[in-house]
């Protein structure tokens, strides 16, 4: 399986996180398969401007060169995602949220019913477009209500996708728990 995690871990300082997703690549390696270990705060790209540019000049593609054409290609060439973040403010960290709207390429400008209501239509055959996975470090002041909104954030964001995410869990959940739940895709 080819996975691509998104490490939307904006402190370095923080390296607890950053150890807990090397763990993970680690052992996914260890069971044979392909891991990307992308650390997004080190990755540089702007903001998401709204242009469309993506859908009308340089059509897959966003318009300014930056590091999201690594990050889309990532993603499209992944059967897996992980989205991992600590959360912030109620939150996923405003890196790995600013990469998530660059993602914005990989689908078209034209829309399509999905679930009686108007998505993206697929830039790429709807079998290339990876599952997902949710991974959350809680922070002090996160409650549940704030893991609930991310949840329901992400699953919209996976739609607009065209695919899913398949759960949402917490670092406080032994790693061995995230590859299992990752290898049962």
């Amino acid at each position: 399986m080819k996975i691509a995690i998104l490490n939307g871990n904006p402190a370095e300082e923080n390296s607890s996180f950053d150890q807990y997703l090397r763990n993970l690549q680690g052992l996914l390696t260890g069971r044979g398969n392909q891991c990307e270990l992308l650390n997004l705060r080190e990755l540089d790209a702007g903001y998401c401007t709204g242009c469309w540019s993506c859908w009308v000049k340089t059509p897959g593609r966003c318009s300014f060169a930056d590091d999201s054409d690594l990050v889309c290609r990532a993603v499209i060439n992944s059967d897996f995602v992980l989205f991992a973040s600590p959360i912030r403010m109620g939150f996923l960290s405003a890196v790995l949220k600013k990469f998530m709207d660059k993602l914005i390429p990989l689908v078209h400008p034209y829309t399509t019913v999905v679930q009686g209501e108007a998505h993206h239509r697929c830039r790429y055959a709807a079998k290339d477009y990876p599952l997902g996975g949710l991974l959350l470090e809680k922070t002090p002041g996160t409650d549940h209500e704030d893991i609930e909104i991310i949840q329901a954030i992400q699953a919209r964001t996976m739609l607009n996708l065209r695919t899913r995410n398949v759960f949402t869990m917490l670092t406080d959940h032994a790693v061995e728990d995230v590859v299992d739940a990752i290898l049962r895709c």
